[in-house]
């Protein structure tokens, strides 16, 4: 199989066969999801949530340690259950975007089958969209086994997990946004997430190391983290070099974002961005847009998860909580989410980006102005405008294009340079 004659053969045997793979891992990760609401539900209340459990306390000693070490790990049952993967959390320092050392942590995956493909077994840091004010959103918790409304979105991202999986690649899942839960922070994300393959790449159980492929991808909260991380990259951890790059549903001109959403059943996504930007630095302004409702509110939700907004807050109008006419245009919100914005610079590792031309979450104008910014600085892009309809199908009908993407990086086939749509 190291053969370079065989490339083309696997890599085509592998297109035909993904697109009925991905609905099979589909129903297989419905199949455990259902397992682990019937299985022992009083064990999973009893699961401790991170700020409760030991586990995820930072050590006292933790400035003496360079960014990406391990501080600590345990060996875990993915979702509690008896699933033939190797998983460990993996607890390990990172630099928050206030320059302080925090302790965060990672979930590691590795199939229990040798890795029969050509070179190393690669490994995938894969971004759950973790869109949340609390640590009992954090992937680590849900992978573990923990339940409550806060393991919605890891459990919707489990059949790309289990994909990877199934084709043999070591998975890494950080807990990107912190023990803070730092929601719209790029740079506390993109080193969370950097720091997180660090971790994994060196816990000796995993048995992966320094030429280990590496590839990245995310959808939606999850693409802002994973971009954030390849921008990062370059001077933030030279080490860790992504072979390809890929994200869908992207989320760009934050303001737009929330403006799109303000008065929909998805005014909670609004209000997330306002609340995680007022908590994320009190002084920068956009704490004083919120009026009473609205303070109130933000104590509230004070570790509430986006999940838990999005119903609490459908059809509401966040006029009814701001101190402000129309607070997304005001001046103070705008400096708030424009230093969050992506495109400031180029990735370096090619990059597979994909978006609904109809995504009813994330406008699309945002992520065609993002695509051409990354072109006008040099970066390798295969560009999707999809023609599935509305957010959450193009996460499901799109994965095959972005698996295929990181497959042929794994592989060695080099990406064509420049910018296409596909």
């Amino acid at each position: 199989m190291k053969d370079a004659d065989a490339v083309p053969v696997i890599a085509q045997a592998r297109d035909r066969s993904v697109c009925t793979t991905i609905p099979r891992v589909l129903l297989a990760a419905l199949l455990v999801l259902a397992a682990c609401l019937a299985a022992a539900p009083a064990a999973h209340a009893e699961l401790p949530p991170p700020d409760r459990d030991p586990f995820y306390a930072a050590p006292a000693d933790l400035a003496r340690y360079h960014d990406g070490a391990v501080l600590d790990s345990r060996p875990i049952a993915l979702f509690g259950l008896p699933l033939p993967i190797s998983a460990w959390q993996v607890k390990y320092r990172s630099t928050d975007s206030s320059e302080d050392p925090v302790a965060d942590v990672a979930t590691v995956l590795v199939p229990m089958l040798p890795w029969f493909g050509p070179g190393s077994r690669p490994l995938l840091s894969y971004q759950v969209a973790e869109d949340s004010l609390g640590t009992r959103c954090a992937p680590s918790f849900a992978l573990r086994g923990g339940w409550d409304s806060g393991a919605v979105n890891t459990l919707i991202d489990t059949p790309f997990m289990a994909e990877a999986l199934r084709r043999g690649w070591a998975v890494v899942v950080s807990d990107y946004e912190g023990p803070r839960s730092r929601f719209l922070d790029g740079v506390n994300s993109g080193r969370g997430v950097l720091d997180g393959i660090r971790a994994a790449r060196d816990l000796p159980q995993a048995g992966l190391g320094p030429a280990t492929p590496i590839g990245t991808w995310g959808y939606s909260g999850g693409a802002f983290a994973t971009l954030w991380a390849a921008q990062l990259q370059p001077w933030y951890a030279p080490d860790v070099r992504f072979a390809g790059i890929t994200s869908g549903g992207i989320p760009a001109d934050w303001p737009a974002i929330a403006a799109d959403a303000d008065g929909t059943i998805q005014t909670g996504l609004a209000l997330l961005i306002l609340f995680a930007l007022a908590r994320n630095d009190p002084a920068g302004g956009v704490l004083d847009l919120l009026n009473e409702q609205g303070l109130a509110a933000l104590v509230e939700n004070g570790a509430a998860c986006g999940s838990d907004l999005v119903p609490i807050y459908a059809g509401a109008q966040v006029a009814d909580f701001a101190a402000v006419p129309d607070v997304f245009s005001h001046p103070a919100f705008r400096a708030a989410t424009e230093v969050e914005e992506l495109g400031g610079s180029a990735p370096e590792a090619p990059m597979y980006l994909y978006h609904s031309r109809t995504d009813d979450v994330i406008p699309v104008a945002g992520f065609t102005d993002l695509v051409g910014r990354y072109c006008a600085l040099g970066a390798t892009v295969t560009s999707v405008h999809s023609m599935l309809p509305t957010h959450n199908p193009t996460a499901i009908g799109e994965a095959p294009g972005a698996m295929n993407f990181l497959a042929d990086r794994f592989a060695g086939l080099p990406a064509a340079p420049g910018c296409h749509e596909r």
